[in-house]
């Protein structure tokens, strides 16, 4: 998630203290002690190539592009369809570009997510809206049209939803109650969206994805903002009755290798 333009998200604070706030956030954006990394791509083909197929397309954020991750078999959507490469020939098509806002995935990924008709389809995205004070109420409708689109294209779709960003060691403590309270808003929207669809399935993010990253800080990569391989673990772990369900539903509708 680049750091571009998270200062915005001071213009929802109280103008008391907004100097002092902005000012943290940009010693936090540029601290030089601390390492940067690229984005990465981590598609993948897995399993025996005469196996039924089965196409994961995604979309979204840096949680996708997992910048911080040296093996991207730790990857935690690698993680996740790994397991399904003993009965099919498993496709995973990443479209994610770091610091993807929702706006970001309908101008620039959703058109190629929907012509490669998924059999399940998982979007991450809404991290980067919170912290560049995108409004709720626009979030929750970017993330309607992307819903919408990708359920028509696909068997199943997959939305992660948001931890708490409130967590993360490189912010300034001053800041995170604000992006603590962010967080719970968009996930809110994240479950108001899933349940308008009935082949939409939200992974709880509520929970030990919270939990965790606040008990254990080598979850967090060596840049204090990404989450390691430690946290794709966790992210994994959570994730995958989630992503089982949207399987067994892309299943039903006659999709992944049924």
């Amino acid at each position: 998630m680049p750091w571009a333009a998270p200062f915005l998200a001071l213009s929802s604070l109280p103008l008391i203290g907004a100097g002092f706030l902005l000012h943290q956030v940009r010693r936090a954006a540029h601290r030089d002690d601390l390492p940067s990394f690229t984005n990465q791509d981590i598609s993948t083909t897995l399993g025996d190539p005469g196996a039924p197929p089965l196409r994961v397309v995604a979309v979204g954020d840096s949680s996708l592009t997992a910048p911080c991750i040296a093996d991207l078999e730790q990857v935690w959507l690698r993680r996740l369809v790994r397991r399904y490469a003993d009965g099919h020939r498993v496709e995973l098509i990443s479209l994610g570009v770091g610091g993807s806002r929702a706006r970001d995935v309908i101008d620039g990924q959703l058109d190629a997510a929907v012509a490669l008709r998924p059999d399940v389809a998982v979007v991450t995205v809404g991290s980067n809206d919170a912290i560049r004070a995108t409004p709720v109420r626009r979030y929750r409708a970017d993330l309607e049209t992307i819903m919408t689109r990708l359920e028509e294209a696909s068997g199943a779709v997959l939305i992660l939803g948001m931890g708490d960003l409130g967590s993360i060691p490189r912010l300034p403590p001053s800041l995170r109650p604000y992006l603590r309270r962010r967080s719970r808003r968009f996930d809110a929207a994240c479950v108001q969206v899933a349940v308008a669809h009935p082949r939409a399935v939200k992974v709880h993010t509520r929970g030990r994805m919270v939990s965790a990253f606040y008990e254990d800080q080598s979850l967090f990569a060596g840049d204090q903002f990404h989450a390691s391989e430690k946290g794709h673990a966790v992210f994994a772990e959570e994730a995958a009755p989630a992503f089982e369900a949207a399987y067994r539903i892309a299943r039903r509708r006659g999709g992944a290798g049924a």
